[in-house]
């Protein structure tokens, strides 16, 4: 994984690289490419002569596996402190790739201390010369939120915001691992990050590591389904623009996505996925919630193929013990219940 982020990071820094000066010319400040040269940059040059694979049905082919657990240190929203600034100076990308290794060396920093802690759990990478994810708009960050939105991300329970747990309603949908719905499906978490396309005639599947989902995208002209028909990842219909995928997908369940707020049933996801070359595909999403959002926002990534990726069960709180447990640990519900374990467990100490 180190490998192929550095050759991709790398044509990045030559962009940012001075040009050799004539010796007869005055010495100036290079000129920073601008934001749709650094953003081809991230591709690299298909050999002369090379033509899209096709299928046996002659769809572009796109099968193949794009983790994306490698973009894990770049960060969805631009920190704001860098306003507009869609790329990192040589220096600030210098210190992020540093910090980025630092975290990388924990593996073997854990494995001579002989234990196993977050070097082995999460699955990062180095960041991208990109300084976010998100490229619309301008300033790389969510659309401001609607009032219901606002509402709605206020009232928003997960493990991350809550000490008290009575009752599912207190717990995520990626606590209950139901869904990261969309796009968060799309983009890295701190592990499990494999995206694995399959083809057949008129239909796409893409098959998701993280919660062990799969999206089908139907490319035989069928609409979709009446609007109460919803699902945690909407439904998805695709179409062929040239040698591009475009993906609209709608229909989706209210609650079921891990975005600037929870999602109403008028979220609307559409995605372009154009192979560049042998080894990586460019990966675009545009993404609207007139209900939550006052505006739409785009992400634009640079999949990387790595067909030995291996595509990991997603065994997710196993036994279905932790919600439980974290309820019984907190609610008032069982005070009673602590109490006598704890009294039990003292009993047992002192004999």
């Amino acid at each position: 994984m180190q490998t192929r982020l550095l050759a991709l990071a790398s044509g990045l820094a030559l962009l940012a690289a001075p040009g050799l000066a004539q010796d007869d010319a005055p010495e100036l400040a290079p000129a920073e490419p601008g934001f749709e040269q650094q953003m081809e940059a991230r591709f690299a040059a298909p050999p002369p002569g090379w033509e899209m694979p096709r299928t046996q049905w002659g769809d572009p082919d796109l099968r193949g596996k794009w983790p994306v657990d490698y973009l894990g240190r770049t960060p969805r929203e631009r920190p704001a402190h860098l306003g507009t600034r869609a790329f990192l100076t040589e220096e600030e990308y210098a210190r992020a790739y540093d910090r980025a290794q630092s975290d990388l060396d924990r593996y073997d920093r854990e494995d001579q201390a002989n234990m196993m802690a977050m070097g082995h759990w999460a699955e990062f990478g180095h960041p991208l010369r990109q300084s976010s994810m998100v490229v619309e708009p301008a300033n790389g960050r969510y659309p401001p939120l609607t009032a219901l939105g606002e509402e709605w991300h206020a009232n928003e329970r997960t493990s991350w915001n809550t000490e008290i747990f009575d009752s599912m309603d207190d717990f995520g949908i990626f606590d209950r691992c139901l869904t990261r719905g969309m796009p968060g499906s799309m983009l890295p978490g701190a592990y499990n990050g494999g995206i694995e396309i399959f083809q057949s005639p008129g239909l796409v599947a893409i098959s998701l590591e993280m919660i062990h989902e799969t999206r089908l995208v139907h490319l035989d002209g069928r609409e979709a389904p009446p609007a109460g028909v919803q699902f945690d990842l909407g439904y998805s219909v695709g179409h062929w623009d040239g040698d591009t995928l475009v993906i609209e997908t709608t229909n989706f369940r209210p609650g079921m996505s891990m975005g600037p707020a929870p999602n109403s049933d008028q979220l609307h996801v559409t995605e372009r996925l154009t192979l560049m070359n042998d080894n990586q595909v460019h990966y675009e999403a545009w993404v609207s919630d007139p209900v939550v959002m006052e505006d739409y926002y785009k992400i634009d990534l640079p999949w990387l193929r790595e067909d030995d990726y291996g595509m990991y069960e997603y065994a997710c709180h196993e036994g279905n013990v932790q919600v439980r447990g974290y309820i019984t640990a907190t609610s008032p519900r069982f005070a009673d219940l602590r109490a006598a374990a704890w009294e039990e467990r003292e009993g047992e100490n002192e004999e």
